[in-house]
């Protein structure tokens, strides 16, 4: 059976929702939706030419028009929202409305919860919407919940993401492949763990550590970052000890960004200045933009995972790592890949209904199709097991 395919938001996550559509989702139609409708049409003819197939096309439409976006729906089985998480909770609302099964890119966990309150109603309307896909949170999510599964009892979780450049340049060593907002979100706030078993607020750039990985990485560096876990320590609780997520970067760079969050360049309340009001975080975005724009696609992402408890009366970790790099052959950034692969998987099994019907968490779908879904797609995923 084929299938029509849509994705909210043209830029790089997802141009790689809509390819992956094509190429995995027995797609007979894709539509690309933006508010830009060059962007869409760009992007279009990218999956166009990358597929050798004239499946893709561009609509204008805006995220911030719930009805307009119901409408374009009516003839979509699922969709990924690729745009802010501002619009999540609204897009939810037409997908009920269309009845058309959803998968977003998250990142906000209260907006998410907000999502999951219409689960009765999406359940009525026979759809699956599941917040919060993507790397982190989403692929993590998914195989943290995989390595829990395979312990007969879980003790800790310990969780660490990244999306770095393979050649870092000084003095930032950094370089953003997403919304730069986004990333000051990341960093904003506090973090949900779990610690010594109970729901625990942990503010951004705490637990700060060191990490060792094979070379090229080396040494990176940790620290708390908000919303990476989604909603899994509320699922987890009484059920895992310890549950934590940190974002990994080059040494250096937290110490920087800690002393712009405490400088208050993350905070969005206008400030005065002589006659003029302006808004910290819009200051900060304009300065640190063209510095951290990418000078090359060529990244590295990373997930590591560790999981120790007990399975079979005896004491075991079990850790997987997935290192992956930009991929010459599509001209797509690993972020892109298991960013919008990873909602774009998702969807699919949606509009196959292989999922259950409501406002599902990203840990409700199997983790084990998950990830032999993103091992198809070409993401190599070691897990290496070891006993106490």
């Amino acid at each position: 059976m084929a299938y029509v395919y849509a994705v909210i938001g043209a830029g790089r996550q997802g141009l790689a929702s809509a390819y992956d559509f094509v190429k995995f989702g027995d797609a007979a139609k894709v539509i690309l939706i933006d508010s830009d409708f060059h962007a869409a049409e760009k992007s279009a003819e990218t999956v166009n030419e990358l597929t050798g197939r004239n499946i893709c096309s561009s609509v204008k439409a805006d995220a911030s028009d719930p009805e307009e976006i119901a409408r374009i729906l009516n003839s979509v089985d699922a969709f990924v929202s690729a745009v802010p998480y501002k619009f999540n909770l609204s897009l939810t609302e037409a997908a009920v409305k269309s009845k058309t099964h959803m998968t977003d890119l998250g990142g906000n966990t209260d907006v998410v919860r907000k999502q999951m309150e219409l689960t009765k109603r999406a359940g009525e309307a026979g759809i699956t919407v599941i917040p919060d896909c993507g790397m982190d949170p989403g692929l993590n999510i998914s195989i943290i919940k995989y390595l829990f599964d395979e312990l007969d009892e879980a003790e800790e979780i310990k969780s660490y993401g990244a999306g770095l450049p393979q050649n870092p340049v000084p003095p930032w060593n950094y370089e953003l492949h997403f919304n730069l907002n986004g990333l000051t979100n990341e960093y904003y706030g506090s973090a949900v763990f779990l610690i010594d078993g109970k729901i625990t607020s942990v503010p951004c750039f705490d637990m700060f550590e060191e990490v060792e990985f094979p070379e090229p990485l080396g040494k990176l560096e940790a620290a708390v970052t908000s919303g990476g876990l989604s909603t899994l320590p509320w699922e987890l609780e009484g059920k895992v000890k310890t549950l934590t997520n940190k974002t990994l970067r080059y040494p250096g760079h937290w110490q920087k960004f800690k002393a712009f969050s405490e400088l208050g360049l993350f905070e969005e309340s206008p400030v005065k200045i002589n006659d003029c009001e302006i808004s910290p975080r819009e200051f900060y975005h304009t300065l640190l933009a063209p510095k951290i724009k990418p000078k090359s696609n060529k990244d590295i992402c990373v997930i590591r995972v560790e999981a120790t408890g007990k399975k079979n009366g005896r004491k075991k970790t079990i850790k997987a790592e997935l290192i992956d790099y930009f991929d010459e052959k599509t001209g797509f950034t690993s972020m892109q890949r298991l960013t919008g692969w990873h909602a774009s998987a998702i969807a699919i099994l949606a509009a196959e209904k292989k999922l259950t019907s409501g406002v599902l968490p990203v840990s409700a779908v199997s983790p084990e199709i998950v990830i032999k879904e993103l091992i198809r797609r070409g993401i190599e995923i070691k897990f290496i097991e070891s006993s106490l």
